[in-house]
């Protein structure tokens, strides 16, 4: 493919397939018997989330593990505390929907075959950080269907994966804040991110939960007005 079929702009979509992907997007989000399955995309989000702000803030990433029931583990050297800590800590639940933000950003400049090899390369890159099978086989099954599609359909079809995608993501990134403040409320998740971040920050853990969801929840109008054109 071309440099100049990667960097320029292709066709915006019709209406009604953007609106079909969102509703393909939130069918996928909210059965719990499809979630347990489609979570994983989002876990891979996650825990990448945490291995790019590690590196960003000079923080040595020692690998990443996702595991078949959608929970996962990044592990990092570096000081125990500080800015790069929390930073860390912070980006796991805030990462999937600031990158269907990113992703709906793009799209929203007619951007779709960019986008599509940008999530490409970083699933690659997560590759290289994978430590257990079924994480590898996990990423290279997501990277392959990215890159399958950006490299062998045509724009229509690039179109509908990218939109569906970066909504799964928007949509999806809610999800994950709600699940852990009811397992917080059941006496659950003991070591989660936000209780990480109120050890290192003596901010009561709460606080971090809402600010993961309004991540979120800020993450889909935004992306969500850009994709429908609002």
């Amino acid at each position: 493919m071309a440099t100049t079929d990667v960097l320029g702009t292709q066709p915006a979509p019709d209406q009604w397939l953007v609106i079909g992907t969102a509703v393909l997007a939130l069918v996928a989000v909210v059965p719990h018997s499809l979630w347990r399955l489609s979570r994983n995309a989002i876990t891979i989000a996650h825990e990448g989330g945490h291995g790019l702000i590690a590196l960003v803030t000079g923080r040595r990433l020692d690998g990443i593990r996702l595991h078949s029931d959608t929970s996962g583990l990044t592990v990092s050297r570096g000081r125990p505390t500080g800015p790069g800590m929390i930073l860390t800590a912070a980006a796991g639940y805030t990462a999937p929907p600031l990158l269907g933000l990113g992703g709906a950003w793009l799209l929203a400049a007619h951007r779709i075959t960019l986008l599509l090899w940008v999530a490409t390369a970083l699933l690659i890159v997560m590759l290289v950080m994978i430590r257990n099978a079924y994480g590898a086989l996990t990423v290279i099954l997501t990277g392959a269907a990215f890159l399958l599609v950006s490299w062998l359909t045509g724009p229509a079809v690039q179109a509908a994966f990218a939109y569906a995608a970066v909504w799964f993501l928007l949509l999806g990134g809610v999800r994950p804040a709600f699940e852990l403040q009811s397992k917080r409320r059941q006496g659950g998740a003991p070591d989660s991110d936000a209780d990480q971040l109120s050890r290192l920050t003596h901010v009561p853990p709460a606080m971090w939960l809402f600010l993961f969801h309004a991540v979120a929840l800020c993450s889909l109008i935004g992306g969500g007005r850009w994709l429908l054109g609002l």
